[in-house]
């Protein structure tokens, strides 16, 4: 499920480089976060597939404790450089469209506060697990 998406965003972020605007509005230095921001992206997707790629290499007819383990991890380091790699290109385009730095910077800070806590404080929280067990009884 996840892999799909991070593969049309790597497209979009490979397309922006052979967009004129990319050349024009950007300066060397911006041009080289969002080359930073699409290394993150695929350092994302390495560490997406790297479960499967085990998987069907190392032990193709099971799934252990550890497998699920390291699967779970991965895919939990993947969401780091993946929200580094939005959140880079985020504050480029913001500052494309409303033209200034400081207000491109506080929207990708409340982005950024967002990511943190859906992906990170939400997930940690016992509230939050007590939810998610007591809603999934009543289907």
């Amino acid at each position: 499920m996840v892999l799909p998406g991070i593969q049309a965003l790597f497209g979009f972020q490979l397309v922006a480089v052979f967009n004129a605007t990319f050349w024009t509005a950007l300066n060397s230095d911006e041009q080289l976060v969002h080359y930073i921001a699409i290394s993150l992206v695929t350092l994302s997707v390495v560490f997406v597939m790297a479960p499967a790629a085990y998987h069907r290499q190392a032990t193709p007819s099971a799934v252990s404790k550890d497998f699920l383990l390291i699967s779970t991890r991965l895919l939990t380091w993947s969401m780091f450089p993946l929200m580094g790699g939005i959140l880079l290109d985020f504050y480029l385009v913001g500052k494309l469209l409303v033209q200034s730095a400081s207000i491109s910077f506080m929207l990708t800070a409340m982005l950024f506060a967002v990511f943190t806590l859906f992906w990170i404080v939400l997930p940690r929280s016992s509230v939050f697990q007590r939810w998610m067990a007591w809603s999934g009884r009543s289907n």
